[in-house]
């Protein structure tokens, strides 16, 4: 590890030492279970505030910061998405919700990544933290650490996944500076929040945040729940050029949280002057032309026996009769590595004006996939575009099953 991190881990242990410590003080008293924020995530403007600043109990939103702390490390070079990472006994014992790693096994850092941001996983946690701190107490320290530079002043973490304690705290108006520097910072890695499905040694594991994909515009982050925090959730979400920050917490079941954050989400944008998002009656089918790399045209067959058309060239074949309530992808190639997948995606990102929420690196029959995902057919047939005539990576267009 570089000389800086030695230095930034002996620096945490000096601060460490002089605070107060948890367990010679009264843990905090908390006023209830539910609070909630909407912010404007281009001016940071309050769109919405109830008891936000109120002491609450973060459980898996926790996770968000422990990914931050990861995505540092890697921007850094100090880890690496090709890593692979042993599990250790204290990581394997953890309680569920886990991945079910073995002691002694390996995972990559890769695949604990999408594991933490898909599954919530408490195990892969604990892998993370001891991968990049040595242990996970002095992880946590490191937490609170970045949580006070990016001034979540009333925030306190003591483990890496959220499980119950009773130190361990934070408000919303701190999940929301915690999700806006997420978006700002590490923006190239925000993809993983907003990861529908993540596959795993045969599995395939779904996001607990149900709004991905059901509610207009939302794109990325994070639930939680513990009995004492009640269901927690943080989203992002885009429409028509604007962007907001939600959080409730203390959600008395996971439903009821989803439909509160749905309204908020609506009366975010409301307050910004968009309207609440509103199906309205369109066209069945749409015809759309493609205009890319040299033709190629093709066919595949899902588990679902429906078709695939994958279709790239310049001047290539017509894709018509495609319905406008399904989402394209853009295929960037497989690759050998995470690393390489994630170099081809980068490469995209910063040719196509595609947006980076859409980015998706995932473990693929023929290696790692890259690829941006739940694209309308316009903007995916312009992305491709661009891509070829900028000399990036090879591109093809993948049209909804019909």
């Amino acid at each position: 590890m570089r000389l800086y991190m030695q230095l930034l881990f002996a620096l945490s242990a000096l601060l460490w030492a002089a605070a107060p410590q948890a367990g010679a003080q009264t843990a905090p008293v908390l006023d209830g279970r539910y609070a909630s924020i909407a912010v404007d995530a281009d001016s940071r403007e309050i769109l919405h505030a109830r008891k936000i600043d109120a002491l609450r109990y973060p459980a898996s939103l926790t996770k968000m910061m422990t990914l931050y702390l990861v995505f540092d490390a890697i921007e850094a070079g100090d880890v690496s998405l090709d890593d692979k990472i042993r599990v250790s006994l204290t990581a394997a014992a953890q309680p569920p919700v886990k991945l079910g790693l073995r002691a002694g096994q390996k995972i990559t850092l890769h695949d604990a990544v999408q594991a933490l941001a898909v599954k919530s996983s408490n195990d892969v946690a604990v892998v993370l933290a001891e991968h990049i701190a040595g242990s996970e107490a002095r992880f946590a320290r490191l937490m609170t650490e970045k949580a006070q530079s990016l001034g979540m002043s009333r925030t306190v973490y003591r483990n890496a996944s959220g499980l119950p304690d009773p130190y361990q705290i934070t408000t919303t108006r701190d999940q929301a500076k915690l999700a806006d520097n997420l978006l700002r910072i590490h923006r190239r890695h925000y993809h993983y929040f907003g990861q529908e499905t993540f596959n795993y040694k045969g599995r395939t594991l779904r996001n607990h945040n149900t709004l991905l994909g059901s509610v207009a515009g939302v794109d990325g982050f994070k639930t939680g729940y513990t009995r004492d925090s009640g269901y927690n959730l943080t989203i992002s979400a885009a429409r028509s050029g604007r962007r907001i920050i939600a959080i409730v917490m203390g959600g008395a079941s996971g439903a009821s949280r989803d439909r509160h954050m749905a309204q908020l989400i609506d009366r975010a944008f409301g307050v910004i002057g968009l309207s609440p998002a509103v199906i309205s009656a369109q066209p069945e089918l749409i015809t759309a032309s493609v205009q890319s790399a040299p033709a190629q045209t093709f066919t595949l067959r899902g588990k679902n026996k429906k078709t695939v058309r994958v279709v790239t060239g310049k001047d290539g074949a017509a894709l018509s009769s495609v319905p406008i309530d399904k989402t394209w992808q853009i295929h960037l190639g497989d690759h050998s590595s995470p690393r390489l997948a994630q170099d081809a995606l980068n490469a995209a990102l910063s040719i196509s004006g595609l947006p980076p929420q859409h980015g998706s690196v995932e473990k693929s029959p023929r290696g790692y996939a890259a690829r941006f995902i739940n694209l309308q057919a316009a903007n995916a047939q312009a992305g491709c575009t661009v891509i070829t005539d900028k000399n990036g990576p090879p591109c093809f267009l993948i049209a909804p099953s019909g």
